[in-house]
């Protein structure tokens, strides 16, 4: 199997296969990224496209340094920051922060998702990139300009808050 760095330098040198191959990689990765941080399937849609349109644009300026992976997820966070900024300006409601909205979920799933929501942004983040996208420590701290140490503390901080939060209060009301 081709490794995404030389996809990325194949369509670098014109290849619309290569493209075509990293797209059908990451399309669902991404997706799956912004609708557990936004709350429309459109836009989530929408921002999982214009990651590949900016791939597209900078194609030229592409440097194999770190991994095509992370580069999309660098892409990502950013869009995400920008669509937060516009709708705190746009709207007088904050956009939500939370995990994709599922028809039917059930009363778990929207207790995760409430425990989620309780995070710190920092550690929520680190938590989603970690668990849900599964990158390593080392792509967190690239992605996010961190220490690996930092990645890591707040990794265990957040998974230490979210188990704290997801006890039942009956639980402790017992102990």
């Amino acid at each position: 199997m081709i490794t995404d760095e030389a996809l990325m330098l194949e369509f670098g040198q014109g290849s619309r296969e290569a493209f075509e191959e990293l797209f059908a990689r990451y399309r669902q990765p991404l997706y799956g990224f912004f609708r557990r941080r936004l709350e429309s399937r459109e836009r989530a849609e929408d921002l999982t496209q214009e990651t590949f349109l900016a791939v597209i644009r900078a194609t030229s300026r592409y440097e194999p340094r770190a991994l095509v992976r992370t580069y999309l997820y660098g892409i990502a966070l950013k869009l995400v920051a920008a669509e937060r900024r516009n709708q705190t300006r746009n709207s007088p409601m904050p956009l939500l922060e939370t995990m994709p909205a599922v028809g039917d979920a059930s009363d778990e799933v929207l207790w995760i998702r409430q425990a989620i929501g309780k995070l710190e942004p920092s550690e929520r983040e680190i938590l989603l990139l970690r668990e849900y996208e599964e990158l390593s420590y080392s792509e967190i701290a690239e992605l996010l300009r961190l220490p690996v140490n930092t990645v890591r503390s707040r990794l265990f901080r957040s998974r230490l808050a979210l188990k704290i939060s997801l006890q039942p209060a009956t639980r402790l009301d017992h102990e």
